[in-house]
């Protein structure tokens, strides 16, 4: 069956000039929306259009119509925009209030997301150690690798003090954008822009710093990253920090945490407690690295379910030493745990 294309984007303005750019910026995105010249016009596509961008010019007559709420809803104007027209914007729900020419590469984004069409909610896994050193920023990589083998995925790397998702996996030589250009930009993060400009290869790309000293990303830039790579990406996994205001916010936007656990008396113990600083906000999984373990001990002892378990793995540290990352053969047993915990938390 042939999928139905998306519905066109809408433009709500008379003011040619401002139609103009408009519709420039929309033939950049593959987009060809349909105009309205007069606030009434608007109101037969105003529920069912993807996007609809609103010239200040006709703002306050459609304030006075009154249309229904929705998503989506954009105000857009030429430099220089008036006090009212963010009143206007309050009134009829924009998400955001938008100048030319300065957020024209903004505004592309937003209409060649709006070409792709309505997209199903992305997978999103934040990994995160129970204990120093258990290994969970090798089994984020490990997670985002067999993902990306069936469709695009985003691996980000929160963690400041971990190794590097770019190290772990043989990436850092990579060309691309990292979080000190992305804590450079304002406003949304575009789906498209994000997924075109990370470090990428074999289809999964990966957002860290680059080389020398880092310090933990802010919280509004990883919100948005978060936002923008689930919109572009299948699969999201996030590489958490044990603790601080980056992981807070996170769990709460991720559908699923996994703490990795080593079955000794200490691992058990901090994990214990790390679980217990998630167990409000998201649904957790343990995966337990280490022989002969009794899941439902662990279980019992944690306080969250053992999804899987995975003994280690000779010559793992080797093969990231020498660039090869954490999956230089998919039959190794980290490769089968990591394939076997996404296709049981996309059945969940």
């Amino acid at each position: 069956m042939t999928p139905t294309p998306p519905l066109p984007a809408l433009i709500v303005t008379r003011d040619e000039r401002l139609l103009d750019e408009l519709l420039r910026l929309a033939a950049a995105a593959g987009a060809v929306p349909e105009v309205a010249s007069d606030a009434g016009g608007s109101l037969r596509s105003w529920r069912v259009a993807p996007l609809v961008l609103v010239g200040t010019d006709l703002a306050p007559d459609l304030v006075r119509l009154g249309p229904p709420p929705r998503a989506g809803v954009h105000l857009v104007g030429w430099a220089g925009i008036a006090d009212e027209a963010f009143r206007h914007a309050v009134a009829l729900g924009a998400e955001q209030v938008s100048e030319l020419p300065g957020s024209d590469a903004w505004l592309l984004e937003l209409l060649a997301e709006s070409v792709d069409g309505p997209t199903a909610p992305a997978l999103t896994v934040g990994v995160l150690g129970g204990s120093g050193g258990a290994g969970a920023t090798t089994f984020a990589c490990a997670l985002g690798l067999v993902a990306a083998a069936s469709g695009p995925a985003c691996l980000l790397d929160t963690d400041p003090c971990g190794p590097g998702v770019d190290r772990v996996l043989g990436f850092d030589r990579l060309d691309g954008a990292r979080w000190e250009a992305l804590e450079q930009t304002t406003g949304r993060v575009g789906a498209r822009s994000l997924r075109e400009t990370l470090p990428r290869r074999h289809g999964l790309g990966v957002l860290t710093w680059a080389a020398g000293p880092r310090s933990a990303p802010q919280p509004f830039a990883v919100r948005e990253a978060l936002a923008a790579a689930g919109r572009g990406h299948p699969t999201v996994v996030v590489d958490l920090a044990r603790s601080g205001p980056v992981t807070e916010d996170a769990v709460g936007r991720l559908g699923h945490v996994l703490v990795v656990v080593r079955p000794t008396l200490p691992g058990l113990a901090a994990a214990s407690r790390q679980v217990a600083t998630l167990r409000d906000s998201t649904s957790v999984g343990l995966v337990v690295r280490g022989d002969r373990v009794d899941d439902r001990a662990v279980s019992r002892v944690v306080r969250a379910p053992v999804i899987a378990t995975m003994p280690d793995q000779r010559g793992l540290d080797e093969a990231i030493d020498l660039g090869r990352g954490p999956l230089w053969t998919r039959r190794s047993m980290l490769s089968r745990t990591a394939t076997s915990v996404l296709r049981d938390l996309r059945t969940a």
